[in-house]
């Protein structure tokens, strides 16, 4: 075994208690440009030459939290006319702002398991944020990657399968990207649940590490990310802002990130070890804890360089990348003024919150919706999931009397913003709660689409509004034709507790007596639909197994348009292409993983001792039979599968990536003298706001501990698995190409999801994992052929003694089905020696 092997363990001194940690990496990778990017370094280069000491630390350090009108801000470059970046959230629309709209929740995205779709959604998003003068949009999510259903913030996320949650990020990232906003892929990386989020340690393998939790972050990265932010955990008793691994190793040399890393909101926790070990912008810029200066950087950050703490060459990269990012999307032609505040909505107020100075225009009311609703309401429908449909329940014609029951199915009484970040759960669900939420323009609400339909119809229209009221309930599915019953269950970010769910869910059950309400309405009505809005998967084995439900939907958190996107659905306007992008379990424990609910200490241990088996890797591996797999779905049609095809490719074996980098380069010369850093005579500073002004031209002693490395400004070893923007560019060679005819063999249009599944032979490696899919659309009777391009990265595992991507010896066997437990074809996949 080589010694260069990342996992570790560590004795905790004084003890026999073992923690585990990763192998520190220095020095810090500088930017070096590449494919997508050489132009804006180039412009970014210049940029910065030009730029003092000063300059340079204000660009990398936030002004202070509601210092000025974004969510984050960086300091400015006056002498040049360069304003402050903006960084606002969230991933379902412009956050703490008017005039905006609210798209399906990534989860909800990623069951439309539709690339077009993804990229539309991203780009409409990106021209919302650019619409309002922001500079960085702080999503889409892929941490958490959804390791336990009942994750808090599982559904910002696109699902726990490594390969949906790549293609969907990658999607994203580039439609929002090229309206002319960075985007900022997080929460880098493990962040998997909100309890002691602040201070878990998320404890893993480097195989698990590679083959799960980084693989979307590299699709990210090869899609040309402009920012990846940290998270607030610890990943093997690090924390993710200064983890010298995941930054240095894993982000900015194997995967060859040339962005910029921005940290969560306050989880920087160190000055110079963070700048060090690969940070590069800190938000909102207080440092909580920090000695002597209000944040961890500013001032601070100036005194390290002037002491040489930090060196030049790691200041000058740290804003090299913020600038390379800016200019790769347009960010120089297509800015435009800031045009709200975040902290009111109010005309008029003070620009700067926190001093409660500025008066001027904060907000404009700048209305970025264009004609997105059309867009919002088509991915609604095509993210439903149609779990079940017995006898062609589905879809309705013309009945006779509709009851409509459930609190979920209704509009909130407070109005759809009645809550602050979504905090509660009254009417309709159709987003989480917490940091990545957004203000509703408007909430169509299922009773409101329906009562519609029914009126167009000549369908009598009964509406139960409560889940409580089960006599009511009872009634109306007595006097109905067909009774269309709704539940939900929320969760979100844990900052606050919702009925008693601290962001994390309790249990996997539905809320509001959701269980109750459907045992009594399916007593009265042998045709019940059933209805669920919800984060994720709830334990729904006995409604499926029920006579008298008819039909299960799962509508996911569709956004704005959530009554029209189902009502589309149900009356067979849209045909439900909507596939589930997790395992639905009959029980809690059939996922083999928990939520750390309770612990005595600030920073508990969570060991990630499952490995690659997540999900439904963990029911294949266990044999558990879940309620619905992975990837299942059922359309108003039928589809056949038939002709697989695999043909080996030409295009030369792997070659592990070998080399140095240059060595760090320095733009432009710094004015050491502390004198010159202290603040200017006469000037008068905005009250608890950050400037990168020191104290005193006095500088005290250095106490930092300098890291082995961390200075080393030498051409730099390539790791075997590196390369630009992705990692080693043979990994993303094609092996083979897979292709098989998909035929609609039913009476109705409709479009299938044919699904790719990889088995990599080993004994200890999952039965089979997604490795590809697409979106067949066909007429009755008609035929496609899909084509499933299958890269060496996809037919390889993770070698952790060689670091790098292994074609191992075992067999490889691909599938082509409807979903992670129908495969309808397979065919061998010899590779030559």
């Amino acid at each position: 075994m080589r010694i260069s092997i990342a996992f570790l363990l560590a004795l905790v001194a004084g003890g026999n208690t073992q923690r585990a940690t990763f192998a520190p990496s220095y020095p810090s990778p500088w930017g070096t440009g590449g494919p997508g990017w050489d132009e804006a370094y180039e412009k970014a280069r210049e940029f910065v030459s030009k730029l003092t000491l000063l300059e340079k630390v204000n660009l990398t350090t936030g002004t202070g939290n509601q210092a000025d009108l974004c969510t984050g801000n960086t300091g400015s470059v006056p002498r040049l006319g360069f304003r402050h970046l903006c960084l606002q959230d969230g991933p379902v629309g412009v956050r703490y702002t008017d005039n905006n709209s609210v798209f399906p929740a990534g989860i909800s995205a990623a069951a439309t398991w539709s690339r077009s779709l993804l990229r539309k959604r991203g780009e409409a998003l990106g021209q919302e944020f650019s619409g309002k003068g922001i500079d960085i949009h702080l999503g889409p999510v892929v941490g958490p990657l959804g390791r336990d259903p009942a994750g808090g913030r599982n559904f910002e996320a696109f699902g726990p399968d490594p390969y949906l949650a790549g293609v969907a990020v990658a999607e994203t990232i580039i439609g929002a990207q090229s309206a002319g906003v960075i985007a900022s892929v997080k929460h880098y990386i493990l962040n998997e649940q909100e309890h002691f989020r602040s201070g878990i340690s998320s404890n893993l393998d480097d195989k698990t590490m590679h083959e799960v939790y980084l693989w979307p972050f590299a699709d990210a990265v090869r899609a040309g990310v402009g920012s990846v932010m940290c998270s607030y955990n610890q990943i093997n008793n690090s924390y993710a802002c200064e983890n010298s691994y995941v930054l240095n190793k894993l982000l900015k040399n194997e995967l060859g990130f040339q962005g910029f890393v921005v940290s969560d909101w306050g989880a920087q926790h160190s000055g110079v070890a963070s700048a060090l070990s690969g940070l590069d912008m800190t938000m909102p810029g207080e440092g909580f804890g920090a000695a002597g200066y209000s944040s961890f950087w500013g001032g601070a950050l100036t005194e390290a360089v002037l002491r040489g703490e930090i060196p030049q060459w790691r200041l000058d990269d740290m804003v090299i990348r913020i600038m390379a990012a800016f200019y790769k999307v347009g960010r120089d032609t297509k800015q435009i003024d800031i045009n709200y505040s975040s902290w009111t909505y109010e005309t008029e107020g003070p620009r700067y919150w926190a001093a409660k100075m500025g008066n001027t225009t904060v907000n404009k009311h700048v209305d970025v919706q264009g004609n997105h609703g059309e867009l919002i309401r088509e991915m609604g429908a095509k993210a439903t999931v149609l779990l079940k449909n017995t006898g062609k329940a589905l879809p309705l014609i013309r009945e006779r009397i509709i009851a409509v029951i459930g609190e979920d199915a209704q509009d909130n009484p407070d109005g759809p913003n009645g809550c602050v970040d979504r905090i509660c759960n009254n009417g309709t669900l159709a987003m989480g709660w917490g940091s990545a939420t957004a203000e509703y323009p408007y909430l169509i609400s299922p009773a409101t689409a329906l009562e519609k339909q029914a009126e167009a119809d000549g369908t009598a229209f009964i509406n139960v509004k409560s889940n409580f009221d089960l006599e009511s309930a009872k009634a109306a599915a007595r006097n109905a034709t067909v009774a269309i019953v709704f539940a939900n269950a929320n969760s979100g970010e844990g900052y606050t507790t919702l009925d008693g769910n601290f962001g994390d869910r309790n249990n996997l059950t539905l809320w509001k007596g959701g269980d109750e309400l459907i045992q009594a309405v399916t007593s009265e009505n042998s045709n019940t639909i059933v209805v669920i809005h919800s984060v994720g998967p709830v334990l729904i084995d006995h409604i499926k197994n029920n006579p008298n439900v008819s039909a299960i939907l799962w509508a996911g958190l569709p956004g704005q348009e959530s009554g029209n996107s189902l009502t589309d659905v149900l009356y067979g306007k849209v045909n439900p292409q909507g596939r589930t992008p997790f395992t639905w379990g009959k029980g809690a424990k059939d996922w083999g993983v928990s939520i750390l609910f309770n612990s005595t200490s600030y920073t508990p241990q969570q060991d990630f001792a499952e490995g690659v088996f997540i999900d439904y890797r963990y029911f294949d591996q266990q044999d558990i039979e879940p309620s619905f797999e992975f990837g299942f779905g059922l359309s108003y049609t039928n589809f056949t599968y038939s002709n697989i095809t695999a043909t080996i490719q030409e295009n030369g074996a792997y070659k592990p990536a070998e080399g140095t980098t240059p060595p760090a380069p320095t733009y432009g010369e710094l004015d050491l003298d502390p004198k010159s850093a202290v603040t200017p005579e006469g000037f008068l500073k905005i009250p608890r706001f950050i400037y990168p002004y020191i104290n005193s031209a006095t500088l005290q002693n250095s106490t930092v501990t300098i890291p082995t490395g961390s200075q080393n400004a030498s051409a730099q070893l390539i790791l075997p698995a590196g390369g630009p923007s992705g990692g080693n560019p043979d990994l993303y060679k094609v092996l083979y190409v897979i292709t098989a005819a998909i035929t609609n063999t039913g009476e109705v249009a409709g479009t299938e999801i044919p699904q790719l599944y990889i088995s990599h032979g080993g004994p200890a490696e999952p039965k089979a994992v997604l490795r590809g899919f697409d979106e067949i659309s066909l007429e009755p009777g008609g035929t496609k052929t899909v084509v499933f391009n299958v890269t060496h990265r996809d037919l390889s595992n993770w070698d952790a003694d060689a670091q790098d991507w292994i074609l191992t010896v075992y067999p490889k066997t691909a599938y082509v089905g409807a979903s992670s437990r129908d495969f309808r074809l397979q065919a061998e996949l010899p590779l030559r020696k």
